[in-house]
């Protein structure tokens, strides 16, 4: 993924200035000046954050004005990609600080016809957050829309866990309240939009595990040739939790399976290296059996207690006495995303959601730490 700097650096933070200014004859956009020359040690949300604030402040006065430079500025071939990010941010502070029905309602359709430019999702957050039955009210009008990136809005602004979004407490104490926009999404003619809805049912599904096999199983019930697809998408984390509801619902229901491992191939592993195991799934029964397969690594933290982290194996139909063998390592390399303490970790299978023993090793050290 490129860097903060390249998605909304100096040259972003320019040329909005320059097309402030030229669609705004009242004001030198002096703060997005100076915002444009501070980006350097921020983080993306932040640099977003700033710019925005500069918006404001060279802008000033109420959600018409600043709607008018906004459309203005619309004009300009240059006015596209993540310098749209701060002004979708300073459209949606401006209409729910005016407070008036009128702002809020000009301010959605607004985001809705810059999103093709640049995703206004980040921005919905806090209209929701101000009036969250107005706001999806907005977005399942947007389920209608020819654009698919504005049909795309609709889902994945309302996603209760959206990356790099403010949390919307109202969409977790009510979460059924976004499905009448799923419902709407899930058979669309858009990949990408069908990808959205898919992740948002799977956000659902770390608060509400029942209403997204409900949800998901009214779904395969009047499908798309694509529906089975965002279905499997929409429950990968059901699935990976072992959830005997969203297994069987894939077809993945009890079968006489024998698991043997894992084994590993050492009962210590060096800091930043891997560790191999191996298994085998032997289908038992005289019919054929769908099999989920995966394995959960017990990581070590800090206080000396552990946590899991289930990975994807695979999945296959095994033929009646079929057996499925496993071969893999599993790497300890350093990531930004994890911290590995040294200790006691382990390893074990998960077959159609039953956990096998967990096989037991120990990483040592860093050897550059140690000294």
């Amino acid at each position: 993924m490129p860097f903060a700097d390249e998605l909304l650096g100096t040259d972003a933070a320019h040329t909005l200035t320059e097309v402030i200014r030229a669609a705004h004859a009242e004001t030198d956009a002096a703060a997005l000046s100076v915002a444009s020359e501070s980006l350097a040690p921020l983080p993306l949300r932040e640099r977003a954050d700033l710019l925005r604030d500069a918006l404001l402040a060279d802008v000033p006065g109420d959600y018409a004005t600043l709607a008018r430079v906004v459309r203005t500025a619309a004009r300009s071939p240059e006015f596209t990609g993540w310098l749209i990010w701060p002004v979708t941010g300073a459209i949606a502070a401006r209409a729910v600080a005016d407070g008036s029905t009128a702002a809020f309602d000009d301010g959605m359709a607004l985001l809705a016809e810059l999103t093709g430019r640049l995703t206004a999702e980040f921005a919905i957050r806090t209209m929701l957050r101000a009036d969250l039955g107005r706001a999806l009210d907005h977005a399942r009008t947007w389920t209608s829309s020819d654009d698919p990136a504005v049909r795309r809005l609709a889902s994945e602004s309302t996603r209760l866990y959206l990356p790099w979004a403010v949390r919307v407490p109202a969409l977790a104490r009510d979460t059924r309240c976004t499905i009448p926009i799923l419902d709407a999404l899930y058979r669309d003619s858009d990949e990408v939009v069908r990808r959205s809805v898919a992740n948002h049912l799977n956000d659902i599904s770390r608060d509400n595990p029942a209403l997204v096999v409900e949800t998901a199983e009214r779904w395969l019930a009047q499908p798309a040739d694509t529906t089975a697809s965002v279905v499997r998408h929409a429950l990968r984390t059901l699935v990976k939790r072992g959830d005997a509801d969203a297994l069987a619902l894939l077809g993945f229901t009890a079968a006489a399976l024998e698991v043997a491992g894992p084994v590993l191939d050492a009962d210590s592993v060096p800091f930043g290296g891997t560790v191999r195991f191996t298994g085998s799934i032997r289908n038992a029964g005289a019919a054929v059996a769908r099999v989920a397969i995966d394995y959960v690594v017990f990581h070590r933290k800090a206080n000396g207690t552990q946590t899991t982290k289930t990975f994807k194996l695979a999945a296959r139909e095994l033929a009646p006495w079929e057996v499925f063998t496993i071969d893999r390592a599993h790497s300890f390399r350093p990531i930004t995303t994890r911290r590995y303490h040294p200790g006691a970790h382990a390893i074990a299978l998960q077959v159609n959601g039953a956990r096998t023993e967990a096989a037991v090793f120990e990483l040592l050290p860093d050897e550059h730490t140690a000294r």
